[in-house]
């Protein structure tokens, strides 16, 4: 195998190369001599191999040799698929599941708007570790129930190259690697200049993109002894409003899901206690010519002022009053901008050390838009024209509680900025026949979240309805117009800051020969501080602004702590047959304890075309800072039954099920989560042309950080009663929701490639590969004694895992021209069909949620080795997302966290190199 066959190899298989998953196997050190083609093993012997660090192992070996599991995607991989973010480049990962993106963003006064995350076989955000060339970024600083590095802050034009490690390696990189790493690892010897344009426009309109990267670098390392480049990207992504997509009416919310619109309209709809109710209905009071039924009335019923507010009596309206489909004028896109730069510098101090500089600077401003804001007002009975002569003086009962959408004050609109700085300064090189690298590393994250439109000042809000300048049955006066624009709130409502300092080293060398090569050996360790402050606003914190009220007990926080580690690894190839890797680390954090995590893999190769896997190792998941600290936050359950409420009522949901109050709390007392996880696989290059491998993985986690699902709570009262808190009526109150280490969790499933290269055909060379996963089980159990829930192929609490996710690619090339069609596939399920429609005690109607499948396609023209041209299509075929009734997303009848709105694009780059 010659060294340009490789080099050539490599840049063609990407993502899904088996060859390298081969390669990049546990124990395949020994074995990738013998996997080779035999013809060309002769002349690769000749060849001289520069020894690397790849992901899963700190110890330098062979490209060709490294020692786990690492799925690869390429430069080239990126261009192919005409994606510019980290975080795009994720979804097209099948281990990726359920991770968070700009669509669950969607929501007003949401937890952790603009958080982009990863996360690999589904069991969390927090389990995931992202790397940048291979060490820490600080976490996403706005406090929440997800830890991890934005994805934002990736500067994507600057990747060379993603390692995904798809094998849990705590017992390397520290705790919260149980699910895998992805290593996004930059240009390092870039010489020259390269200008960038990318554009992108959808087909029913919004959503555009734009984007330009300029890439610049100087100095031959072996040459000048230097290289020195940077990397600027800048892009902006235009919003997307539902009145924009025509799938959204093709859903057909308002006839399926009704009862999840709202029961805040405009004109107002009319809150009724039962005294009032009670008293209409006594004096023959009649909306759309019939005595009415229900406490919620609206007086403009059934005109309703469409389409925003529309008439459907099986909505949360009711038959007596009007419904607002605010799936009708929201966002499924948020409108943004990115900004990244990138520099690194390396310096040839001798033959044998070299120091180093990084600096990586990103800034993400993402707008979300929501419906109008949603007002509850009330007002003396008599100042209501058609109820002025009611009456409810009589029964000492006067004020009208006033439902109302102020459209008048425009989109509630927030603008969350999410900025990083991250500095490194090394030196690496060989000294006494060691190979080392030491650093020092300092990562900033923090978070401007800004309310801008829509939110308004409370009291004079109020005010300005009871004294009637602002109308919520109609339009406002000029004057009333004139009062809403000037008590806007723009105001930076909260502000965070994480900042993490490490010092790291890590030293490797050969020992001594065995019978299957080199035994290396590595050691290392690292000491991390990190520190988060979180700052609310004098506003926010004066509970003055409407729709994004002041958490209770909040307050502005500063915590920090101390992390150590230590860690060990010994690579064996004991035989040409058989290699063993072992390695351990050890973790203390301040305040939590720390524990040894170890891990044992073995390697058997029996021929050159075969080779049989197997790795076991056990882990710990630190609590974050959030989890002991964060202040108590008020949130709601989606609509449930009380069954002690509803005991009473004949089990009549209109009457006993509702949205509950919740009280969230951190614990400072957590302890950390434990994992045990192992794996065992086969894989097989029985030609030059083909390879195929087959991975069984299992994680189980143990004393799991979590809080009981309120869901849970309700449909156990017997054994969590005294968390749910009643009024004198036996009425709730609120439910309590504590972070605890309680239950476990299990996950499993088989990993799949199948990889077809270089085949040479009259028309062209084609390579074809799969990258599939197949879970097996997937199952959190709340508390120790009670049964497993599988969130398996049926969405559960607060989403689903799919059975099968897959992609497929299909390349060719003839010369110049290259073209690639890909296919990104999520397996079918079943829905949450668990809505409550509180107006007449219904559940939502049983739903299967479709599969989902996407095709892609993109064609590249190298016109000069300067200058290269690529266009393409997303979504061939226009798929809409497949309907589904979750009610745990804000947004209605689609799942957004897997599936884009975005519909068929289309988009085109250039690209010209400066030589």
């Amino acid at each position: 195998m010659s060294k340009h066959f490789r080099q050539e190899r490599s840049q063609q298989l990407g993502m899904t190369t088996l060859t390298r998953a081969i390669r990049l196997t546990l124990g395949a050190g020994a074995a990738a001599g013998l996997l080779a083609h035999p013809g060309a093993w002769a002349q690769e012997l000749e060849t001289p191999m520069t020894k690397v660090e790849i992901t899963g192992s700190a110890i330098k070996q062979i490209e060709s040799e490294t020692p786990l599991p690492v799925q690869v995607v390429t430069r080239a991989d990126i261009e192919k698929a005409g994606v510019t973010t980290a975080a795009e480049i994720m979804t097209r990962l099948s281990a990726n599941v359920g991770s968070l993106t700009d669509g669950i963003s969607i929501n007003v006064g949401g937890d952790q708007r603009g958080f982009n995350s990863a996360n690999l076989r589904g069991i969390g955000t927090s389990s995931t570790l992202v790397l940048l060339n291979g060490r820490r970024m600080a976490n996403f600083a706005s406090p929440g129930d997800d830890t991890g590095v934005d994805l934002n802050n990736i500067p994507a034009a600057a990747i060379q190259r993603v390692e995904v490690l798809l094998d849990g390696a705590s017992a390397l990189y520290g705790t919260d690697a149980i699910g895998g790493v992805i290593n996004f690892i930059t240009r390092k010897d870039f010489q020259g200049a390269e200008l960038s344009a990318y554009a992108l426009r959808t087909r029913e309109g919004g959503a555009g993109k734009r984007t330009a990267t300029l890439s610049a670098g100087t100095g031959d390392l072996e040459k000048d002894g230097y290289n020195i480049f940077a990397v600027l990207d800048t892009q902006h992504t235009d919003r997307l409003n539902t009145s924009q997509r025509s799938f959204i009416d093709d859903l057909k919310i308002p006839e399926r899901l009704a009862h999840l619109l709202s029961g805040f309209t405009g004109p107002a709809n009319i809150r009724l206690t039962s005294a009032q109710r009670k008293q209409l209905q006594k004096i023959g009071f009649k909306i759309n010519g019939k005595p009415i039924v229900n406490r919620m009335i609206n007086l403009s019923a059934p005109n309703c002022s469409p389409p925003a507010n529309l008439y459907l009596p099986a909505g949360t309206g009711g038959e007596d009053a009007c419904t607002y489909n605010y799936m009708g004028d929201t966002e499924l896109y948020p409108e943004s901008s990115k900004h990244n730069l990138l520099s690194r510098g390396v310096f040839k101090l001798n033959a044998d050390t070299q120091a180093y500089a990084e600096v990586a600077l990103s800034r993400s401003t993402t707008n979300y838009a929501g419906a109008s804001a949603r007002v509850k007002a009330f007002v003396d009975y008599r100042k209501v024209p058609a109820l002025a002569n009611a009456g409810f003086d009589t029964i000492n009962d006067t004020r009208l509680e006033l439902r109302t959408r102020l459209l008048e004050a425009g989109m509630r609109t927030s603008a969350l900025t999410s900025a990083s700085q991250r500095y490194v300064l090394g030196m690496t090189g060989t000294a006494a026949g060691w190979d080392y690298d030491v650093a020092f590393n300092h990562s900033v994250n923090t978070i401007e979240d800004r309310d801008i439109h829509g939110y308004l000042l409370y009291d004079q809000l109020m005010k300005g309805i009871a004294d009637g300048l602002i109308n919520p049955f109609g339009p406002s006066s000029a004057e009333g117009v004139a009062l809403i624009n000037s008590i806007q709130v723009n105001d930076v409502v909260r502000r965070a800051r994480g900042t993490m300092d490490t010092f790291d080293f890590k030293m490797s060398r050969s020992l001594m020969q065995l019978a299957g090569g080199d035994l290396g050996l590595a050691f290392g360790g690292e000491v991390r501080h990190e520190n988060t402050d979180f700052r609310p606003s004098a506003l926010l914190m004066g509970d003055n602004i409407n729709n994004d009220g002041a958490p209770e007990g909040g307050r502005a926080t500063s915590d920090k702590r101390s992390v150590q580690g230590l860690f060990g690894e010994v690579l064996a190839p004991i035989t040409k047959e058989w290699q063993a890797q072992l390695s351990g680390r050890y973790d203390h954090y301040q305040k939590v304890g720390g524990a040894l995590s170890p891990k044992v893999g073995i390697a058997y190769t029996p021929n050159k075309s075969l080779m049989v896997r197997a790795s076991a190792g056990k882990g710990f998941r630190a609590p974050s800072m959030t989890d002991l600290y964060r202040p108590t936050k008020n949130s709601a359950t989606a609509t449930l039954p009380d069954p002690v409420y509803c005991a009473t009522v004949d089990n009549n949901y209109a009457d006993c099920a509702n949205s509950w109050s919740t009280k969230r709390y951190s614990n400072p007392n957590l302890k950390p989560e434990r994992s045990s996880q192992h794996s065992v696989g086969l894989v097989i290059e029985p030609s030059r042309h083909f390879n195929a491998s087959l991975d069984y993985w299992n994680i189980k986690r143990t004393d799991l950080i979590s809080e009981i699902g309120d869901d849970v709570i309700l449909g156990n009262l017997a054994k969590y009663g005294n968390l749910v808190h009643r009024d004198e009526d036996s009425y709730i109150d609120y439910i309590e929701l504590h972070k605890e280490n309680r239950g476990a969790q299990v996950a499993s499933g088989l990993d799949l490639v199948l990889d077809a290269h270089r085949i040479d055909t009259p028309i062209g060379r084609f390579h074809t590969r799969l990258n599939g996963t197949y879970v097996l089980d997937s199952k959190i159990q709340t508390s120790p004694g009670d049964a497993f829930i599988s969130n398996l192929g049926k969405f559960v609490t607060n989403g689903v895992v799919q059975r099968w996710r897959h992609t497929v690619n299909l390349d060719w090339e003839r010369g110049d021209l290259s073209a690639n069609l890909s296919n990104t596939y999520s397996a079918s399920y079943e829905d949450q069909n668990s809505a409550i429609n509180i107006d007449d005690g219904s559940v939502v109607a049983p739903n299967h949620v479709k599969a989902y499948s996407l095709w892609d396609m993109s064609m590249a023209y190298n016109m000069s080795k300067n200058l290269k041209l690529r266009a393409g299509v997303q979504n061939i075929f226009d798929t809409p997302p497949p309907y589904s009734n979750q009610a745990y997303f804000f947004l209605s009848g689609y799942d957004p966290s897997y599936t884009d709105p975005r519909g068929r694009r289309f988009y085109a780059s250039v690209n010209y190199a400066f030589k």
